[in-house]
């Protein structure tokens, strides 16, 4: 007859204090690590009607169209208004918030704005003239502050084929 032997086994008691050791230390380090992003919305309004609505008879509807080769700002209905090539490799941004700050100087209740935007537009440029259009930096009373241009921003597809217009002298003087 054979003897069977058996092994002893012992059970092992699962120290998991370093672990927790380790939990509580590096739950706090990784939070306080973590960047929190902030994100920002920039509300927009795109261009046509609600079901029912009636069409508003504007006199004045301001069109910025953005492309590649500059900027132009038109209105709709009487045509272009000023154009701005690409200086010094990019776009002229305080050129337009000049020629937008004349605009609101002449129709202050003006609010909206329809941004056309090329296809070869990148999306920092856009953002850039969105700003631009919103407000300008305005000193008053010793204090820097923005001042409002056209917040009411709607976007549109300005076609593929689109280049900048040659600017014609205008009858009248040319200008705003």
């Amino acid at each position: 007859m054979r003897r069977r032997h058996r092994r002893l086994t012992a059970q092992a008691d699962l120290d998991i204090t370093a672990f927790l050791n380790l939990m509580i230390v590096l739950v706090p380090v990784l939070l306080l690590g973590m960047v929190f992003t902030q994100i920002r919305m920039i509300e927009l309004n795109f261009p046509g009607m609600e079901a029912g609505q009636a069409p508003a008879s504007e006199n004045f509807r301001l069109v910025v169209t953005v492309i590649p080769g500059g900027l132009e700002v038109a209105d709709s209905e009487r045509g272009l208004i000023e154009v701005l090539p690409v200086k010094d490799g990019g776009q002229d941004f305080q050129g337009l918030s000049t020629v937008l700050q004349q605009i609101k100087a002449r129709m202050p209740e003006k609010t909206d704005v329809t941004l056309e935007v090329g296809p070869d537009v990148d999306y920092q440029t856009l953002v850039t003239v969105m700003d631009t259009v919103r407000s300008y930096p305005a000193v008053v009373a010793a204090s820097v502050v923005e001042a409002e241009l056209f917040p009411d921003v709607s976007l549109m597809d300005a076609g593929e084929d689109r280049s900048l217009a040659q600017r014609a002298p205008a009858a009248d003087g040319g200008g705003v």
